[in-house]
């Protein structure tokens, strides 16, 4: 959450180098439209990851309320499970993506594609992390500390 937030001071810097460069100046530099980019994408995965770790995506916690108390908790493994999944499919393929660009730069950064395919990376991993998380603190009966308090 750290890092996301660190981010995110980032980002606004970057989108006033950028207002202040063009009304300012009359000059944009180049680069920082292409690093606010980055760090959207940046962001946007480390908060997908933490909401996946704080339970705030979408669940089916209305439908589970009507099903005993046995199948929830099968139920609740297998969601964590498929979200787990995803998160494996996504930090493995966008790996696979970094690397078939890998050769190539970004102009204005000056550093590899390669770059805007970590962010997934990143997150696909957290994802499978905390799901497993999750699914222990099922198993356990126990809760999960939210990461933002």
């Amino acid at each position: 959450m750290a890092l996301g937030v660190t981010g995110l001071i980032l980002l606004v810097v970057a989108v006033l180098v950028q207002v202040f460069g063009r009304y300012v100046l009359n000059d944009t530099p180049t680069w920082a439209e292409t690093l606010a980019m980055l760090l959207v994408l940046y962001v946007t995965m480390l908060g997908t990851a933490v909401g996946v770790r704080d339970a705030g995506h979408i669940g089916l916690e209305s439908l589970l309320v009507l099903v005993p108390q046995r199948v929830r908790l099968k139920l609740e493994i297998l969601i964590h499970a498929l979200v787990g999944t995803f998160g494996a499919v996504m930090a493995w393929n966008c790996a696979l993506l970094a690397l078939s660009v890998a050769d190539y730069k970004l102009p204005t950064l000056g550093i590899s594609e390669g770059w805007r395919y970590v962010p997934p990376v990143i997150a696909g991993v957290l994802i499978v992390l905390f799901s497993i998380e999750r699914i222990i603190a099922v198993v356990k009966g126990t809760e999960v500390e939210p990461a933002w308090h």
